[in-house]
């Protein structure tokens, strides 16, 4: 490789100022997410109000309906995906792999999602500050007719949570703590 062919180098060999500025934003990104982590309360509060002022400015600007079921979309493929199991049971076989105890003398395996918690939310908020970008631009303000993209929406969530319910009670997974039995230490 000759000199300044790496990425985000210059002719010297020194990281050039575009590469170096990018680097220190990236840096204190992460370092706010990962301050954040701890906080979901107020991490999901955010998101609530962020998705607030999206649908605020879309109702004002009466427009730009495709952005936001397409958002919409993408936060149903979220949210399958939180309650879904890392390691899928109906793809198992019986001795291949970890899977969910099904009866009550089975080892009790903790239920761990495809999606975890923070990169939902963070995969969430993303795609809310990428919608509320796509508003400022005309081109993405495609005409339609949007009940019919609502009663759509509405359509295949139904479809699609229906199917998952299915599959929970199939496969006899919560994946919510609440409701679960637990065990109190004894002392």
């Amino acid at each position: 490789m000759s000199e300044g062919d790496s990425v985000g180098e210059s002719i010297h060999g020194k990281p050039s100022v575009v590469a170096a500025f990018f680097t220190g934003v990236g840096t204190v990104y992460q370092t706010w997410l990962d301050k954040s982590t701890p906080f979901y309360v107020v991490r999901w509060a955010l998101t609530l109000l962020l998705t607030a002022i999206y649908m605020i400015r879309v109702y004002i600007l009466q427009g730009w309906y495709i952005v936001t079921y397409a958002l919409g979309i993408y936060h149903l493929n979220l949210f399958i995906a939180f309650l879904s199991p890392k390691v899928d049971p109906s793809l198992l076989d019986e001795d291949e792999g970890p899977s969910l105890p099904t009866k009550q003398n089975e080892e009790f395996r903790p239920f761990i999602r495809r999606l975890p918690e923070f990169k939902f939310w963070h995969s969430a908020t993303k795609g809310i500050v990428i919608a509320m970008i796509c508003t400022f631009f005309d081109a993405f303000n495609v005409p339609v007719f949007w009940p019919i993209l609502v009663m759509y929406f509405i359509m295949l969530f139904c479809i699609t949570m229906k199917r998952q319910i299915k599959h929970m009670i199939k496969y006899r997974y919560l994946p919510f703590t609440h409701g679960k039995r637990t065990y109190k230490e004894e002392t």
